[in-house]
């Protein structure tokens, strides 16, 4: 049945103003492509965490086999095997000489160029690792890039020694004078991936799937039974979602005050505003819709409180321990429940079955910050690991220990190469960071 298929594997499941985009199912592939390799193809996500880390804590104690992750990290425990920890890279030596604070570092983390120190309209950075490799493959999704977070863009102000706050809130560069502004709305990034011409709601905010339901039957009785199964758990997956977002709109509704100044999609729970964002990130990875996407959790400096984890000094201010162990410890324990959430990514991933494997299988999930210890604003030695083999290009479970300073540009150049964008030149790189398959 399945082999008397021709649907090219762009149909989606349409209904007025919805287009559901589908994943990759084997009965769907056109006949030309089920000759040749119908290897998925690979995703890339880069997701900054504000202020450093406590180093000591995130750091595995040795090279090679990640046998008991570091306290930071224990979170990823049953994850360890898809996990890539990578130390002494770090950002431009010049930069460390002439700032140390959070708009430089933050500017350089995606582009690995020094900004320019400005507070006017002549930013100057440097293009991005994603943008890179958005231009070189863009063109196969309906997105060349998306770009996220959880706290709005600034594009005023003088949020770090005469750097405007633009670089501290931005990782993003489409050139070196253009940065890309995120999006912290699930709603919007939801609508944006599965609605067409309904603005937000659509008719009587019906549900996409009750708007798209005829063609979903339809579409269901000519799969393949594993296809089946794969089309109605995406289904339900999108469903589950939605009413998660419907949830957070109607808890906003009674209470105009409190919620003064917020969007409409964005929870005020923050954890379940991170993870409906990351559910975004596998939606849209799932469906093909984009394979580069950009993730700032928190913008650089970030100084919120975690009272959810008993935590009521700022973000900021904590990472500025000045030596106390109090301080680092609670610094610890915020960044152990950051690996909750990315915890929580990689089960989303790795529970999408792919013909080779998994999603998480055919990702590069990268997560970092601008610098290692947050007291010292030390560029050299980066807290930057990689979820995800690549499509099986990278070994993981493994902890590599670079030359302390090595470049950051050198992963970026190895990691453009495995998602098919090889570029001869990138921000400072020296060469590209071998050791990774």
């Amino acid at each position: 049945m399945s082999g008397s298929l021709r649907i090219d594997r762009r149909t989606v499941l349409r209904g007025a103003g919805t287009a559901i985009a589908l994943p990759l199912l084997e009965s769907i592939l056109p006949a030309l492509v089920r000759g040749a390799s119908r290897e998925p193809p690979v995703r890339m996500a880069f997701i900054f965490a504000p202020n450093g880390k406590h180093m000591p804590d995130w750091t595995a104690k040795a090279e090679g086999p990640l046998d008991k992750l570091p306290p930071i990290l224990e979170p990823l425990q049953p994850w360890k095997s898809e996990v890539l920890q990578i130390s002494g890279l770090g950002l431009s030596t010049e930069g460390a000489k002439v700032c140390g604070g959070h708009s430089c570092t933050v500017g350089q983390f995606l582009t690995c160029v020094l900004p320019k120190r400005t507070l006017g309209k002549d930013l100057r950075a440097g293009i991005s690792v994603d943008q890179v490799a958005a231009q070189a493959i863009g063109h196969h999704t309906r997105f060349p890039s998306l770009e996220l977070g959880c706290v709005p863009s600034k594009y005023s102000g003088d949020c770090d020694a005469g750097y405007s706050c633009v670089y501290t809130t931005h990782i993003a560069w489409r050139t070196e004078s253009s940065p890309l502004p995120k999006e912290t709305d699930p709603r919007a990034v939801f609508d944006r991936l599965f609605r067409k011409d309904l603005g937000r709601g659509g008719p009587a905010k019906r549900s996409i799937l009750d708007v798209a339901l005829e063609d979903a039957r339809r579409l269901h009785r000519r799969l393949g039974i594993g296809d089946r199964q794969k089309l109605d758990e995406y289904l339900f997956a999108i469903r589950q979602i939605e009413r998660r977002i419907e949830g957070v709109e109607e808890d906003q509704r009674p209470q105009p005050a409190v919620n003064a100044g917020r969007r409409p999609g964005i929870p005020r729970d923050r954890d379940e505003h991170i993870r409906l964002m990351l559910d975004m990130i596998a939606l849209a990875f799932q469906t093909d819709s984009t394979r580069v996407i950009t993730f700032m959790i928190g913008n650089g400096s970030d100084n919120r409180s975690f009272p959810e984890i008993g935590i009521s000094d700022g973000h900021h201010n904590l990472s500025h321990h000045a030596g106390s162990k109090k301080k680092q410890a609670k610094l610890s324990r915020i960044n152990r429940h950051y690996m909750t959430h990315l915890q929580y990514l990689l089960e989303k991933l790795s529970s999408v079955k792919e013909s080779n494997g998994t999603l998480l299988h055919n990702s590069m999930i990268l997560y970092g910050c601008a610098f290692g210890d947050g007291n010292a604003h030390d560029q050299t030695d980066l807290p930057i690991l990689i979820a995800g083999r690549g499509g099986g290009k990278i070994r993981s479970g493994r902890h590599i220990q670079c030359k302390k300073g090595t470049p950051l540009a050198n992963l970026y150049r190895a990691m453009l190469d495995k998602v098919g964008a090889p570029t001869d030149r990138f921000g400072n790189s020296t060469g590209r960071l071998g050791g990774l398959d």
